[in-house]
């Protein structure tokens, strides 16, 4: 179960980013950020968000046009 979710569904890039990059720093380390999406371009900007940013993306997965995320603050 993640710590927080945040939902950004309607939204389109770069909003879910800038919203989830806001939302991980107000976790500590080890706690988790589901992410709710509808914007198909939030894949790709979820993988790359965490990469740079050293946060691990621990899930990831469609469910119908609504994109959810999991990711670990490292």
């Amino acid at each position: 179960m993640a710590t927080q979710t945040l939902d950004t569904k309607g939204m389109n890039c770069p909003l879910p980013i800038l919203k989830t990059k806001k939302a991980i720093k107000g976790l500590n380390a080890g706690e988790t950020l589901e992410v709710l999406s509808t914007d198909p371009g939030s894949v790709k900007d979820m993988e790359a968000f965490c990469k740079s940013t050293g946060n691990k993306l621990l899930d990831s997965k469609d469910n119908g046009g609504v994109y959810t995320y999991i990711i670990e603050k490292s």
